[in-house]
C-alpha cells in the first residue's frame, strides 16, 4: 500500500503541475487583463466584468496552483518512510487543489489519485519506525 501512495502521490503531482502553471497563469491574466482597458466601449465594459468575476479567490487559486503540486510530491515521496505524515499531507494537497479548482475535467485525476493515495499511506498496515521525530 505504501509503492501505491507513493506512485499517486508522485502522478498525481506531476500531473498537478500542470494544472497548477495554468491556474497560476490564467489568475495572472485575468489581473492584467482586468488593469488595462483599451477604451470605454461597451464590448470593453462586457470583457472588464466577465473577467473580474472569473475567479471568486485569486489568491486561494495561487496557493493551490504552487503548494498541492507541492504537498502531493512531497507525500509521495515520504509514503514508504512516514506514511501517516504522507497521507496528511496528500489529502490536505487533494483539499488545495478542489478549493482552488473545483472539480472538473482537469483536476479529476490530481484530486482523485492524492486522495486515494492519502487514504492509502494512512491505511497501511505496518507501522512507521519507532524513533523520535527530531
Amino acid at each position: 500500500m505504501r509503492n501505491a501512495a507513493m506512485v499517486l502521490g508522485l502522478i498525481a503531482g506531476i500531473m498537478g503541475i500542470f494544472v497548477g502553471m495554468f491556474g497560476w497563469g490564467a489568475v495572472t491574466l485575468t489581473q492584467m487583463a482586468s488593469e488595462t482597458s483599451v477604451g470605454n466601449s461597451d464590448v470593453d465594459q462586457q470583457i472588464a466584468t466577465a473577467v473580474d468575476g472569473a475567479f471568486q479567490n485569486p489568491q486561494l487559486t495561487k496557493l493551490a496552483s504552487f503548494l498541492a503540486p507541492l504537498l502531493a510530491i512531497a507525500g509521495g515521496a515520504m509514503a514508504k518512510s512516514r506514511a501517516l505524515w504522507a497521507g496528511i499531507a496528500m489529502l490536505f494537497a487533494a483539499a488545495l487543489f478542489y478549493a482552488g479548482f473545483g472539480f472538473n475535467v482537469a483536476t479529476m485525476f490530481p484530486i482523485g489519485f492524492t486522495a486515494l493515495g492519502g487514504l492509502l499511506a494512512i491505511a497501511a498496515g505496518k507501522p512507521d519506525e519507532e524513533k523520535a521525530h527530531f
